[in-house]
């Protein structure tokens, strides 16, 4: 480890008054100790150089800061067989150039070096080393109008539309069959510039253990893919596979390897582009359906997720993730239904292990619920933290955003026997079901229906429908990679075409009205008018509140 320090020290080009260069000088002198225990402790790669400037100082951990650094073949990874000393970290922080920003601050830009590996900054003369790819979010094509961008710091691209399969094949009362998914593949993928299809071993839902079986998407999806010549060489190219290990207790690193080539036999193909966590291996209050938000310890104590050993650790989770990466089983992983701090864990632990970080997470996200630009993860995921792509679900909320529902409400919410009758004889999605319109409750709460009453009158006023808006909205908000959305039908599909090719944004205006609504309504599926007194902690299908 070489660290090249200049001895000048200036402040906006010009000589600081001698008490205060001192001032500083004492304080280099005073953590020249804790400089050299970072660098001879592994905390900076061996073999990168900092080299620190005599002008205005900006670092990875002050503000701004460039992307988070993917795993580079050449670093030093963690190993238990170094006898000669500590293992090896090959972390891609340069933690000890975070003593010299704190003392000089900063504020510039970090430039992208292209071709390189790295991001600079040309006032301070930092180069940090393994930065990965490039940003997350930035857009690199359009095929044939649909834009296509980078998810997180790896070299995945992905479509701003993309498939979400969770219905496909399932035994709803409107899924779409294989051969109406074909058709999806082919309209989407083979014309259209999607290029992304986000699945589950657990895919599709409901199954019934017969005629659908879990795994069966990733099975159709498959098929096509081997019918279209699309499954290995340069045709699997043309594709990007998200598929999703079950979460929970099931996370461990043998079902991680194992559950991996379950997916990849499923699938009749190599590899897959990202795998995810389908929701955490350690408890976490918004990984579930219901209105739970806030953390609960004695949940967290329980003996499911303390039992055995407790779940599994970040450090095993990365390493596993790491050995399939290795092996070319997969490029990539992220997580599915996480917070701030698995996010920022799995970052931060990834980058002391040496290994690669994750590139994605996913997430609930729509008009009604913009949590995750406002708990944390938005900051966590962005291009100056973790650089972590966000993959968007359920934009449409259910089917209420579609506005289906606003004539006459849901089965399980009518007071009008007459109603109910024909919502279930006749339903208009899953929230006319009992099943599912339970299970999906929050998002017809009181408070959600004001706010979508509020959002259909600002489409309205904009001579567009409340599902255009919906999509078009989260298209444009700066944490969205690509945004998952189901179909029933190839008429849906193609409306869902039309608005991600559009070339004009929403208009200033209307993101304003609808951020009004916002602030008159911040967080509707996790409110209720309805909480009864004898439920003791408990929500509508047995979470724990609040």
């Amino acid at each position: 480890m070489i660290l090249g320090i200049e001895k000048s020290v200036v402040l906006n080009g010009d000589p600081l008054d001698l008490s205060i260069r001192r001032i500083i000088l004492s304080l280099i002198s005073s953590h020249l100790f804790l400089v050299y225990f970072l660098t001879t402790t592994m905390i900076i790669p061996q073999g990168a150089t900092v080299v620190l400037a005599a002008t205005s100082f900006t670092t990875p951990l002050h503000s701004p800061t460039p992307p988070c650094f993917p795993y580079s073949a050449t670093a030093t990874r963690m190993s238990n067989s170094n006898a000669n000393g500590p293992p090896s970290h090959g972390r891609r922080i340069a933690l000890a150039a975070g003593i010299f920003g704190g003392i000089f601050g900063g504020g510039d830009e970090w430039t992208w070096n292209n071709g390189s590996d790295y991001y600079a900054n040309a006032d301070s003369g930092i180069h940090v080393l393994n930065a990965g790819k490039g940003p997350t979010n930035e857009a690199l094509k359009k095929v044939n109008g649909m834009s296509q961008r980078r998810l997180g710091g790896s070299d995945i691209v992905v479509s701003e539309l993309g498939l979400g399969t969770q219905r496909w094949v399932s035994k709803d009362f409107n899924a779409p069959n294989k051969e109406d998914v074909f058709s999806f593949m082919d309209y989407a993928i083979l014309d259209n510039g999607v290029n992304l299809i986000d699945t589950a071993e657990q895919y599709p839902i409901p199954s019934d253990g017969k005629t659908a079986k879990e795994g069966d998407c990733e099975v159709v999806i498959g098929e096509w893919m081997t019918a279209r010549g699309l499954q290995k060489g340069e045709g699997r190219k043309k594709v990007v596979i998200a598929s999703k290990i079950t979460g929970g207790r099931n996370v461990t690193p043998k079902n991680i390897k194992k559950d991996c080539a379950g997916s990849l036999q499923r699938l009749g193909t190599d590899y897959l582009d990202v795998y995810q966590l389908h929701w955490p291996a350690r408890y976490s209050p918004q990984s579930n359906w219901g209105q739970s938000l806030a953390y609960n310890i004695d949940a967290d104590k329980s003996p499911y997720w303390r039992g055995m050993g407790g779940p599994t650790s970040f450090e095993e989770l990365c390493l596993a993730m790491q050995e399939l990466i290795d092996e070319g089983k997969i490029r990539g992983w992220g997580m599915c239904n996480d917070n701030a701090y698995g996010l920022t864990a799995c970052t931060r632990t990834a980058k002391a292990l040496g290994v690669t970080p994750p590139c994605s997470i996913q997430g609930d996200f729509s008009l009604i619920d913009r949590k995750s630009e406002e708990n944390g993860v938005a900051e966590a995921a962005s291009p100056y933290n973790e650089n972590v792509g966000f993959m968007s679900y359920n934009a449409l909320a259910g089917g209420m955003l579609t506005g289906k529902y606003m004539d006459f409400p849901a089965a399980l919410d009518n007071l009008d026997r007459a109603k109910i009758t024909e919502a279930m004889e006749n339903p208009r999605g899953r929230m006319d079901e009992f099943g599912w319109g339970r299970t999906l409750y929050r998002y017809r709460s009181e408070a959600a229906q004001v706010a979508i009453a509020d959002y259909a009158k600002v489409a309205k006023d904009a001579g567009i429908s409340l599902t255009e808006l919906s999509l078009r909205w989260c298209r444009q908000r700066s944490l969205i990679t690509t945004n998952l959305v189901g179909h029933s039908n190839m008429d849906q599909l193609k409306q869902s075409v039309d608005y991600f090719t559009r070339t004009e944004p929403l208009s200033d205006k209307i993101m304003w009205e609808i951020d009004r609504i916002h602030m008159r309504n911040r967080l509707p599926i996790f409110s209720s008018n309805h909480v009864g007194k004898e439920w003791y902690g408990e929500g509508e299908i047995g979470e724990t509140i609040p």
